[in-house]
């Protein structure tokens, strides 16, 4: 199992490239799961429904199951908020995570940046990008890189980047 990120500010364009790059390394027989961290509150229910009603009345989990899916809800009613590793140990096993936001963690990422954003650059700042896919020519070449509409070569990029999951475990 092996782990790599998208890191970029909001607007470069993450969430199209991850819904390209997965059938991408499907195609090639890797088995791919995600970890998307949210910077506000989300919710993955609603009012009136059962599960909705159970959080409400102060489960701490709510489990939801069907024939196609299910999904655990946890409820931290004040808790701290989990570390990416903690998350990452709650998956089941796959060829490869992606991990899109958590971009202040310490593990390899792939910087997603696109020009007309105005946003800076992560990667003069943060030693774990270990690649670029961006639309513009980054400010060195010192970063392998790919345009952010070359999926092949960003999923070169992601394969040949990603760290084994027990490696950024260990260090904590």
């Amino acid at each position: 199992m092996r782990l790599i990120g998208l890191a970029g500010w909001s607007g470069a364009g993450k969430t199209t490239l991850m819904t390209r790059l997965i059938p991408a390394l499907a195609a090639r027989g890797v088995a791919v799961s995600t970890l998307k961290h949210a910077h506000h509150a989300f919710d993955i229910d609603r009012p009136g429904k059962d599960s909705y009603e159970h959080r409400s009345a102060g489960a701490r989990q709510v489990l939801v199951a069907s024939a196609n899916r299910w999904a655990l809800m946890t409820e931290l009613r004040g808790a701290p908020e989990p570390k990416l590793g903690d998350l990452l140990r709650k998956l089941d096993r796959v060829d490869l995570v992606i991990v899109e936001g958590f971009k202040r963690d310490a593990h390899p990422k792939l910087e997603v940046h696109r020009g007309a954003n105005g946003k800076p650059w992560l990667h003069p700042d943060d030693p774990h990008i270990a690649a670029i896919a961006a639309d513009v020519a980054p400010p060195s070449d010192r970063l392998p890189r790919a345009h952010l509409d070359d999926i092949g070569a960003i999923a070169d990029l992601i394969l040949a980047h990603a760290t084994p999951l027990e490696a950024f475990l260990a260090r904590g």
